[in-house]
Protein backbone atom coordinates (compact mmCIF):
# COMPACT_ATOMS: atom_id res chain seq x y z
CA UNK A 1 0.00 0.00 0.00
CA UNK A 2 2.85 2.29 0.91
CA UNK A 3 4.53 2.10 -2.18
CA UNK A 4 1.16 3.07 -4.03
CA UNK A 5 0.81 5.89 -2.04
CA UNK A 6 4.10 6.95 -3.03
CA UNK A 7 3.95 6.30 -6.41
CA UNK A 8 0.27 8.39 -6.73
CA UNK A 9 1.70 11.22 -3.97
CA UNK A 10 5.10 12.00 -6.60
CA UNK A 11 2.36 11.94 -9.88
CA UNK A 12 0.03 14.84 -7.58
CA UNK A 13 3.64 16.70 -6.99
CA UNK A 14 4.27 16.69 -10.82
CA UNK A 15 0.75 17.71 -11.77
CA UNK A 16 0.24 20.38 -9.05
CA UNK A 17 3.52 22.04 -10.43
CA UNK A 18 2.80 22.00 -14.01
CA UNK A 19 -0.97 22.35 -13.94
CA UNK A 20 -1.65 24.36 -10.59
CA UNK A 21 -2.93 23.26 -7.43
CA UNK A 22 -6.68 24.10 -7.98
CA UNK A 23 -8.64 20.49 -9.54
CA UNK A 24 -11.23 22.22 -10.79
CA UNK A 25 -8.86 23.59 -13.74
CA UNK A 26 -6.28 20.74 -13.58
CA UNK A 27 -7.66 17.62 -15.38
CA UNK A 28 -4.55 15.53 -14.66
CA UNK A 29 -5.19 16.59 -10.83
CA UNK A 30 -8.41 15.71 -10.96
CA UNK A 31 -7.64 12.02 -12.27
CA UNK A 32 -5.29 11.31 -9.80
CA UNK A 33 -7.54 12.27 -6.61
CA UNK A 34 -9.97 10.01 -7.94
CA UNK A 35 -6.21 7.41 -8.31
CA UNK A 36 -5.77 8.35 -4.80
CA UNK A 37 -9.73 7.69 -3.72
CA UNK A 38 -9.51 4.22 -5.24
CA UNK A 39 -6.40 3.14 -3.27
CA UNK A 40 -8.02 4.32 0.26
CA UNK A 41 -4.90 6.83 -0.05
CA UNK A 42 -5.02 9.34 3.45
CA UNK A 43 -6.19 12.68 3.06
CA UNK A 44 -3.14 13.69 4.82
CA UNK A 45 -0.67 12.11 2.56
CA UNK A 46 -2.77 13.66 -0.90
CA UNK A 47 -2.42 17.70 0.94
CA UNK A 48 1.54 16.93 1.31
CA UNK A 49 1.98 15.92 -1.86
CA UNK A 50 0.15 18.65 -2.98
CA UNK A 51 1.96 21.04 -0.93
CA UNK A 52 5.36 19.50 -2.17
CA UNK A 53 4.61 21.32 -5.27
CA UNK A 54 4.77 24.16 -3.71
CA UNK A 55 7.65 24.37 -1.12
CA UNK A 56 10.47 25.93 -2.39
CA UNK A 57 13.07 23.58 -0.96
CA UNK A 58 11.50 20.37 -1.92
CA UNK A 59 12.56 18.01 -4.66
CA UNK A 60 11.67 18.38 -8.06
CA UNK A 61 10.62 15.40 -9.71
CA UNK A 62 11.43 15.03 -13.51
CA UNK A 63 9.60 11.95 -14.95
CA UNK A 64 12.35 9.78 -16.70
CA UNK A 65 12.16 6.02 -18.80
CA UNK A 66 14.39 3.41 -19.33
CA UNK A 67 14.22 0.33 -21.80
CA UNK A 68 15.95 -2.34 -21.74
CA UNK A 69 15.87 -6.23 -21.77
CA UNK A 70 15.97 -8.76 -19.40
CA UNK A 71 17.14 -12.48 -19.48
CA UNK A 72 15.53 -14.53 -22.29
CA UNK A 73 14.84 -11.10 -24.61
CA UNK A 74 12.16 -9.85 -22.30
CA UNK A 75 11.25 -6.69 -23.29
CA UNK A 76 10.96 -3.85 -19.90
CA UNK A 77 9.94 -0.21 -19.83
CA UNK A 78 10.62 1.79 -16.73
CA UNK A 79 8.90 4.97 -15.66
CA UNK A 80 10.81 6.72 -13.28
CA UNK A 81 9.75 9.98 -11.60
CA UNK A 82 13.37 11.45 -9.90
CA UNK A 83 15.41 14.43 -8.39
CA UNK A 84 18.75 12.47 -9.51
CA UNK A 85 18.81 11.26 -12.54
CA UNK A 86 22.30 10.04 -11.95
CA UNK A 87 21.24 8.12 -9.33
CA UNK A 88 18.30 6.17 -10.58
CA UNK A 89 19.99 5.55 -14.14
CA UNK A 90 22.91 4.01 -12.20
CA UNK A 91 20.39 1.78 -10.21
CA UNK A 92 18.65 1.20 -12.98
CA UNK A 93 21.34 0.01 -15.39
CA UNK A 94 23.13 -2.45 -12.25
CA UNK A 95 19.86 -3.98 -11.80
CA UNK A 96 19.59 -5.16 -15.38
CA UNK A 97 23.37 -6.14 -15.36
CA UNK A 98 23.29 -7.63 -12.13
CA UNK A 99 19.68 -10.05 -13.28
CA UNK A 100 21.21 -11.48 -16.92
CA UNK A 101 19.85 -8.03 -18.82
CA UNK A 102 21.05 -4.95 -20.77
CA UNK A 103 19.37 -1.30 -20.36
CA UNK A 104 18.83 0.35 -24.04
CA UNK A 105 18.62 3.39 -25.42
CA UNK A 106 15.94 5.81 -25.13
CA UNK A 107 13.15 5.01 -27.98
CA UNK A 108 14.50 1.30 -28.35
CA UNK A 109 10.92 -0.02 -27.20
CA UNK A 110 8.35 2.27 -28.65
CA UNK A 111 7.78 -0.29 -31.44
CA UNK A 112 6.59 -3.10 -29.01
CA UNK A 113 4.26 -0.92 -26.33
CA UNK A 114 1.29 1.07 -26.67
CA UNK A 115 1.22 4.31 -25.03
CA UNK A 116 -2.22 4.12 -23.82
CA UNK A 117 -4.92 5.88 -21.60
CA UNK A 118 -7.09 3.62 -19.51
CA UNK A 119 -9.97 4.93 -17.77
CA UNK A 120 -12.16 2.64 -14.96
CA UNK A 121 -15.50 3.47 -14.90
CA UNK A 122 -18.48 2.88 -12.77
CA UNK A 123 -21.57 1.46 -15.41
CA UNK A 124 -24.70 3.54 -15.79
CA UNK A 125 -27.97 2.31 -15.96
CA UNK A 126 -29.51 2.59 -19.37
CA UNK A 127 -25.85 2.57 -21.22
CA UNK A 128 -25.29 -0.64 -22.58
CA UNK A 129 -21.69 -1.10 -23.53
CA UNK A 130 -21.87 -1.66 -27.37
CA UNK A 131 -23.91 2.35 -27.02
CA UNK A 132 -21.32 3.52 -25.09
CA UNK A 133 -18.06 2.41 -27.45
CA UNK A 134 -20.01 3.98 -30.59
CA UNK A 135 -20.63 7.49 -28.64
CA UNK A 136 -16.68 7.27 -27.24
CA UNK A 137 -15.18 6.32 -30.78
CA UNK A 138 -14.72 10.12 -31.47
CA UNK A 139 -13.16 10.58 -28.29
CA UNK A 140 -10.22 8.09 -29.14
CA UNK A 141 -11.70 5.10 -27.56
CA UNK A 142 -10.52 1.93 -29.35
CA UNK A 143 -11.19 -0.39 -26.87
CA UNK A 144 -13.65 -1.33 -24.33
CA UNK A 145 -14.42 -4.15 -22.14
CA UNK A 146 -16.59 -4.59 -18.99
CA UNK A 147 -18.91 -6.13 -16.71
CA UNK A 148 -22.32 -4.87 -14.14
CA UNK A 149 -19.18 -3.16 -12.07
CA UNK A 150 -16.68 -2.24 -13.80
CA UNK A 151 -15.98 -0.81 -17.85
CA UNK A 152 -12.54 -0.22 -18.64
CA UNK A 153 -11.36 1.89 -21.63
CA UNK A 154 -8.57 1.71 -23.72
CA UNK A 155 -7.78 5.00 -25.92
CA UNK A 156 -4.63 6.84 -27.29
CA UNK A 157 -2.36 8.28 -25.16
CA UNK A 158 -2.70 11.82 -26.19
CA UNK A 159 -6.54 11.35 -26.06
CA UNK A 160 -6.58 11.29 -22.17
CA UNK A 161 -8.12 14.47 -21.69
CA UNK A 162 -10.70 14.26 -23.93
CA UNK A 163 -11.64 10.69 -23.00
CA UNK A 164 -12.22 12.53 -19.21
CA UNK A 165 -14.38 15.39 -20.18
CA UNK A 166 -16.31 13.25 -22.40
CA UNK A 167 -16.53 11.08 -18.84
CA UNK A 168 -17.16 13.95 -16.38
CA UNK A 169 -19.61 16.23 -18.65
CA UNK A 170 -21.86 13.17 -18.80
CA UNK A 171 -21.96 11.74 -15.21
CA UNK A 172 -19.29 8.86 -15.22
CA UNK A 173 -18.05 7.56 -12.14
CA UNK A 174 -14.25 7.62 -13.00
CA UNK A 175 -12.48 5.05 -10.71
CA UNK A 176 -8.98 5.48 -12.12
CA UNK A 177 -7.22 6.82 -14.87
CA UNK A 178 -3.48 6.03 -15.36
CA UNK A 179 -1.23 5.67 -18.60
CA UNK A 180 -0.45 2.20 -19.42
CA UNK A 181 2.08 0.71 -21.93
CA UNK A 182 0.63 -2.42 -23.42
CA UNK A 183 2.61 -4.61 -24.99
CA UNK A 184 1.72 -5.39 -28.76
CA UNK A 185 3.30 -8.83 -28.40
CA UNK A 186 3.62 -10.76 -25.82
CA UNK A 187 6.52 -14.08 -25.24
CA UNK A 188 6.14 -16.84 -24.02
CA UNK A 189 8.91 -17.83 -21.17
CA UNK A 190 9.43 -21.49 -19.59
CA UNK A 191 8.36 -21.37 -15.46
CA UNK A 192 12.23 -21.69 -14.77
CA UNK A 193 12.60 -18.86 -17.01
CA UNK A 194 9.93 -16.81 -15.72
CA UNK A 195 11.56 -16.52 -12.44
CA UNK A 196 14.81 -15.11 -13.28
CA UNK A 197 12.65 -12.20 -15.22
CA UNK A 198 10.49 -11.69 -12.35
CA UNK A 199 13.58 -11.57 -9.79
CA UNK A 200 14.49 -8.27 -12.08
CA UNK A 201 11.17 -7.15 -12.50
CA UNK A 202 10.82 -6.80 -8.41
CA UNK A 203 13.93 -4.75 -7.71
CA UNK A 204 13.07 -2.51 -10.08
CA UNK A 205 9.31 -1.99 -8.62
CA UNK A 206 11.31 -2.05 -5.08
CA UNK A 207 13.49 0.90 -6.60
CA UNK A 208 12.15 4.34 -4.59
CA UNK A 209 12.40 6.51 -8.04
CA UNK A 210 10.38 3.88 -10.12
CA UNK A 211 6.85 4.50 -10.80
CA UNK A 212 5.49 1.67 -13.13
CA UNK A 213 7.11 -1.19 -15.26
CA UNK A 214 6.16 -2.58 -18.00
CA UNK A 215 7.25 -5.77 -19.62
CA UNK A 216 6.37 -8.37 -22.40
CA UNK A 217 6.26 -11.39 -20.47
CA UNK A 218 2.83 -13.65 -21.04
CA UNK A 219 1.13 -14.38 -17.56
CA UNK A 220 0.61 -17.75 -16.62
CA UNK A 221 -3.15 -17.70 -16.79
CA UNK A 222 -2.40 -16.41 -20.33
CA UNK A 223 -1.15 -19.64 -21.05
CA UNK A 224 -3.65 -21.59 -19.54
CA UNK A 225 -6.03 -20.34 -22.08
Amino acid sequence: MSRTFTRIGKEITIAVKSGGSDASSNPRLRALLQNAKAANMPKDTIERAIKKATDKDASDYKEITYEGYGPHGIAIFVEAATDNNTRTVANVRSYFNKHGGSLGTQGSLTFLFDHKSVFKIKPKDGISLEDLELELIDYGVDELEGDDEEIVLYGAFEEFAGIQKYLEDNGFEIISAEFERIPNDLKDVSPEDRESVMKLLEKLEDDEDVQNVFHNMREPEEDEE
